[in-house]
């Protein structure tokens, strides 16, 4: 057993010994060339959809005042019923969600320095209204301030379903990138193979805001509602394209 083990140990150094020159010579070896890059272009499009919004959000509010924190929040709450009333028998099917609401202490500073003190405690609710019936607008509006309300923040019209123009955005802003590549290839007595990387940045709505003030009491006996215009949307896209080229054919 001990003459087998000898052999093989033998025989295993003699083949290390005949090994080592090839290994030495692969290490020497420079690392194989990297293959050559395809050559391309880089360009971008940019494209704007502007489409007619359907849906509007509303900020209304109550703000109420008093000596005592539970007075003020107490007289808040009941206003605030009374608006949430009134707007939804001006629009029935309208979306309601309160989206702020702050108790705060109101502080007296003294003309001679020194600490302030507390007079009284401002209570703010705000309801945000989510109609799809843009014609109710106005007299969503004029409802809530008659029943009430005394703070409207703004007006933000947006879309039921962005996803159609958000795409119908994305496909202009894709097509335009496409034609500015084969115009700049053609240029360059190139054309284009394939495209390579296609990278867009995310689709933009930009809401329209507007900001009202409260109703104003029309010279005649009778209301006029709150004239208000939705206007139009604009969505943008843009789309960066990595083409290959080759040489034109003659």
């Amino acid at each position: 057993m001990r003459s087998l083990a000898a052999g093989n140990i033998r025989y295993l150094l003699a083949a290390a010994l005949l090994l080592a020159p090839w290994a030495a010579a692969r290490a020497q070896q420079p690392p194989p060339a990297p293959e050559p890059r395809a050559p391309m272009i880089r360009v971008s499009g940019e494209a704007k959809v502007t489409a007619k919004p359907d849906r509007v959000q509303i900020d209304v509010g109550v703000v109420t005042r008093a000596a005592q924190s539970q007075d003020a929040a107490a007289q808040n709450a009941r206003a605030v019923d009374t608006v949430l009333a009134a707007v939804r028998k001006a629009a029935p099917p309208a979306e309601l969600k309160t989206v702020s609401y702050t108790l705060s202490p109101n502080y007296r500073y003294h003309a001679s320095g020194g600490e302030p003190t507390v007079d009284g405690y401002t209570a703010t609710n705000i309801v945000r209204v989510t109609l799809d019936d843009l014609g109710r607008i106005g007299a969503v509006i004029d409802s809530a301030t008659e029943a009430g309300a005394n703070r409207v923040q703004g007006i933000q019209f947006t879309l039921r379903d962005p996803d159609g123009v958000r795409a119908a955005a994305l496909r202009e802003a894709a097509t335009r990138a496409r034609a500015e590549a084969e115009v700049l290839a053609a240029a360059l007595n190139l054309r284009v193979v394939r495209v390579l990387i296609a990278e867009e940045v995310s689709p933009r709505v930009v809401p329209v805001r507007m900001y009202t003030a409260a109703a104003r009491a029309a010279p005649s006996s009778e209301a006029v509602p709150t004239p208000v215009e939705a206007g139009t949307l604009d969505v943008t896209a843009e789309v960066t394209l990595s083409v290959e080229v080759s040489p034109a054919a003659r």
